[in-house]
């Protein structure tokens, strides 16, 4: 059975603080979990949920890297005054505003206190229902490409798909959009943020991850040791990791 996004992994150096700042921007919670926060719906700790992709924000000794991350998060927002007051209020928690060569745009770009950047995007009926979250958006040479690889890796459903750009949901119709966009700067520094995928209960992860492999993924190791999950790399070179069935 094909696997499931279930939180994006950001890391930082200093995680309690990044999943607070998370936490506020979303208006979720922030949940320890170990080393780790785990930043997900107010109301208790449910993981995995079973609309949102959660956000666990993982500690890691390195800064980031004075490269653009090769994926973000965009935050959705209902009308032009929700926008304004999103920017302002992520602004007072740390964000700072970055330019990546955007230009005139009507979202905005910003970065969190570690420097990891997202978008705060102006409203869009698409992204009516999403949550806070709009997409999970992935920088990649061919948009085609990785909706073959990823809609057939996981359950959710391909929306649409072009030269530029492609997008994929869960097939409930809820949570945020996964997407691909077309652009030219290929990895040149390991993923500081990325995709973790889940197996749903009984399902064999080995024979998981070798259909995987043979869909074009690769093994990765990034000095994990023995641990519970499949560290992997795409066709495209980003980094995602199969956990254990829950």
């Amino acid at each position: 059975m094909p696997l499931r996004p279930v939180h994006v992994i950001v890391k930082a150096v200093d995680a309690p603080v990044v999943g607070r700042f998370w936490a506020e921007a979303l208006g979720w919670s922030a949940y320890g979990a170990g080393a780790a926060t785990y930043v997900g719906p107010a109301g208790g700790l449910v993981w995995p949920d079973p609309v949102y992709v959660g956000v666990d924000v993982v500690p890691v000794p390195e800064g980031k890297p004075a490269v653009k991350n090769r994926t973000h998060l965009d935050l959705a927002t209902i009308s032009p005054a929700h926008q304004a007051e999103l920017i302002a209020r992520v602004e007072a928690l740390g964000a700072t505003r970055v330019d990546i060569g955007q230009g005139a745009v009507p979202w905005t770009v910003l970065a969190d206190p570690e420097g990891n950047e997202f978008c705060v995007l102006e409203p869009r009926e698409v992204y009516r229902d999403t949550g806070p979250i709009a997409a999970v958006v992935v920088d990649c040479a061919d948009p085609r490409a990785m909706a073959r690889f990823w809609g057939t890796a996981t359950d959710w459903t391909v929306c649409e798909v072009a030269d530029t750009h492609a997008s994929l949901r869960s097939p409930r119709g809820t949570g945020p959009y996964l997407e691909f966009l077309r652009a030219p700067e290929a990895k040149s520094v390991p993923d500081r943020v990325h995709v973790d995928l889940l197996p749903y209960p009984d399902t064999d992860r080995a024979a998981e991850v070798a259909r995987l492999r043979g869909l074009g993924a690769a093994d990765l190791d990034v000095g994990q040791g023995d641990v519970p999950w499949t560290c992997l790399t795409d066709p495209d070179g980003h980094e995602f990791c199969v956990l254990a069935p829950h």
